[in-house]
């Protein structure tokens, strides 16, 4: 009887080994995380043609990828485009970046525009080469697109469009002129992500908060995880509460996890181009609390971090645009709107703000 007993327990016990060993439920990935503390890099590979001297808040020479990781970003996020005309942010240059984020350390998220340009509330183009096909042939191309992403790439979070309030793929997904098509292409799109990855963890992402509620409403028959939000106060309101107070009520309604897909502030209103800044008056900032200093920007996102940290199921928040310093020269006129809102100061020395991140 004990001989049968002990068969049967090796027997069981290969056959679990061999389950374990073959189930791509499992998550494999070594770089997850549970909260994200995340950068949008999207632009960092072009910077770092510039070669441009990062310091730490020190004062000693990093790269920034090491600054970042030892002031606890865990994640990083990049923009996707189908076919962008000078490649920056396209595919073959993503999946090297990937790798390289990957290999460093970092869980990889990414921002499917399903555009060759910018994708937000105001614009959603269709790439050029899938523009004038029918439906049923565009919905084919984002089924195929987003499974050759997903194979390649292996992202640890992955949003389907950017920003999608007005849909995406316009006009034929148009969340309002054509919404049953726009709601297909969201499920096909989050079908191939589940087909060929049973780690990735599906974002849809929108800009703001005010009308959050319906479009969630619109898409519950999607397969997804994570609700985003894009908050910056130039755009969406000078209410932190206001803000909590409905990502509060999305979890509650949808029983999704929540997390800030974007964010950003001014640790000055200076300039350090001739690039043309996208914040530059106090009326802009949230005052008193929060002003255009090292500080103020560090208190911020140390209050959207406290913010995420005391809600159920808020899972993080993610840094837009950390590495858009000045890289072409202070007489750029071509370079970056964002120079006041990095991570780094005029000098490329991090900034206080970087402790929000531990």
């Amino acid at each position: 009887m004990k001989k049968v007993q002990v068969l049967f327990v090796c027997v069981w016990l290969f056959i679990f080994a061999s389950c374990r060993k073959n189930d791509t439920s499992s998550n494999s990935s070594s770089n997850a995380v549970a909260y994200l503390s995340a950068v949008d890099l999207s632009s960092y590979p072009e910077i770092s043609r510039y070669a441009p001297v990062f310091n730490d808040s020190n004062g000693n020479q990093k790269d920034l990828l090491t600054i970042l990781k030892e002031n606890g970003v865990n994640t990083v996020r990049l923009r996707l485009w189908v076919h962008p005309k000078d490649g920056h942010s396209g595919f073959n240059e993503v999946k090297q970046f990937s790798s390289t984020l990957k290999n460093r350390g970092f869980a990889v998220w990414l921002s499917l525009h399903y555009s060759d340009t910018w994708a937000d509330p105001g614009q959603q183009q269709t790439p050029a080469s899938w523009s004038g096909l029918e439906f049923t042939s565009l919905n084919d191309s984002v089924r195929q697109y987003t499974a050759k992403v997903v194979r390649e790439i292996s992202p640890d979070f992955i949003q389907i469009g950017n920003e999608i309030n007005t849909g995406f793929l316009h006009p034929l997904g148009h969340i309002t002129a054509n919404r049953s098509n726009f709601i297909q292409l969201l499920q096909t799109a989050a079908g191939a992500i589940r087909q060929h990855s049973s780690n990735s963890k599906i974002i849809l992402h929108i800009a703001g908060f005010e009308d959050s509620k319906w479009f969630f409403q619109q898409t519950q028959s999607v397969d997804y995880d994570i609700i985003g939000l894009s908050y910056y106060p130039i755009w969406h309101g000078k209410s932190l509460s206001a803000l909590q107070s409905q990502m509060n009520e999305l979890v509650g309604t949808f029983k999704k996890d929540v997390l800030i897909a974007e964010t950003a502030y001014p640790f000055t209103l200076g300039w350090n181009d001739w690039t043309q800044n996208i914040v530059g008056l106090e009326s802009q900032l949230i005052l008193p609390e929060f002003p255009a200093t090292s500080d103020g920007q560090k208190r911020f996102m140390q209050e959207i971090d406290r913010m995420m940290k005391g809600m159920n199921r808020g899972i993080g928040f993610c840094y837009w645009g950390g590495e858009l310093v000045a890289w072409k020269g202070p007489q750029s006129t071509s370079a970056s709107p964002w120079e006041n809102q990095a991570l780094f100061d005029f000098n490329l020395k991090a900034l206080p703000v970087l402790q929000a991140f531990k």
